[in-house]
């Protein structure tokens, strides 16, 4: 099955790994880090700088990563590839 995201589509059977993430300022210079929606609900929610909202796309070692600058954005995405995968 293609699942498409923006503008690239993706053979579901080579994605080895597909998930969201928040994407925050390290505290050096520009520099980004991704970290678990889960941890920035529970530890970092006013404790970091919020850079976007992620959805990461892995197809063994090349990796793919699409910014949403809000969650919601990126929860609609989610939600269209879910209803795809699921025949809808």
């Amino acid at each position: 099955m293609i699942i498409t995201i923006e503008d690239k589509s993706f053979d579901t059977k080579q994605i080895t790994q597909l998930y969201p993430a928040v994407v925050v300022k390290t505290g050096c210079g520009e520099e980004t880090t991704q970290m678990s929606l889960e941890w920035l609900e529970q530890e970092g929610e006013g404790k970091v700088e919020v850079v976007g909202f992620a959805l990461f796309v892995y197809l063994g070692e090349e990796r793919h990563r699409f910014l949403y600058a809000c969650r919601e954005q990126m929860d609609s995405v989610i939600g269209g590839i879910a209803r795809r995968l699921q025949g809808r």
